[in-house]
């Protein structure tokens, strides 16, 4: 299927783009030759029906597929400015995933103080510094939107805290490292409307800080959140432009048919 590109006028800085990606789980072709751009300093949705290749093209991005036997790339996703093809075999995983994060759909706080699970990926990194992991904690804490929640807390377990909370701690530990992208997989399915309204309006705020690319599988919460979007169906991109043109006029009939609730 050939896909509906629509880019703006003046489109903003390009962080990362996919060019020709496919991905396979063993024979199966989960994703067929997709092209798009993401853009630095924006939200990108990612809307479809179930099945259709969503988080397979979001977790591609920092090679989480890495992590089960039985798959493969064809493709490339380049990261700017320096174009590295993350997807290529030399360039390592971890250092992949340092600089593009992810939150899951179910808050996922390790079984650690909440202080050492936002220093987790620091540590990693080989960092050791009190002072330093104390500053940094603190400010992705408040990145996150916790740090007034949790400031005299910090030696608790984060698992005794709300789902809400836990959803915001595992943003702050994805801010901890300073990723230049966070990939979000349906952040907000488990959680109330509440906690919801807090993780939009916290997504609204970090992408002054990075990039975001959001699987979410409510159009409502796309429209509200995202500057583009794109509508993907049976591993293909279907439509991709700004938010306000997919959702008010979208060029093709599928795209449409979606948005207006004729399927899936």
């Amino acid at each position: 299927m050939n896909s509906t590109i629509t880019l703006p006028a003046q489109p903003p800085a390009l962080k990362a783009q996919a060019k020709d990606l496919d991905f396979y789980y063993g024979d199966f072709k989960a994703l067929k030759g997709i092209n798009m751009p993401v853009y630095e300093n924006r939200v990108t949705a990612l809307i479809g029906p179930s099945g259709c290749g969503k988080s397979t093209f979001l977790r591609c991005f920092n090679r989480m597929h890495d992590l089960y036997p039985g798959h493969r790339y064809g493709g490339s996703i380049q990261l700017h400015p320096d174009q590295i093809d993350v997807l290529h075999r030399n360039v390592d995983p971890i250092e992949v995933r340092m600089r593009i994060s992810m939150v899951f759909q179910k808050p996922n706080p390790f079984p650690k103080t909440i202080y050492e699970n936002v220093a987790y990926g620091l540590r990693v990194r080989g960092e050791k510094s009190r002072s330093y992991l104390d500053d940094k904690v603190e400010a992705a804490l408040r990145g996150g939107a916790l740090w007034n929640e949790v400031k005299d807390r910090l030696g608790e377990v984060a698992v005794n805290l709300s789902g809400g909370q836990q959803q915001r701690l595992c943003i702050a530990r994805a801010l901890a490292t300073d990723p230049e992208i966070i990939l979000f997989d349906e952040p907000t399915s488990a959680l109330d409307p509440i906690a919801t309204a807090s993780i939009e309006e916290l997504i609204s705020e970090i992408k002054n800080k990075v990039s975001v690319l959001i699987v979410t599988h409510s159009m409502q919460q796309a429209a509200r959140v995202s500057d583009f979007t794109a509508f993907m169906y049976l591993g293909d991109l279907v439509e991709f432009g700004e938010t306000d043109e997919i959702f008010m006029k979208p060029r093709r009939k599928e795209t449409e048919d979606y948005i207006t609730g004729r399927f899936g």
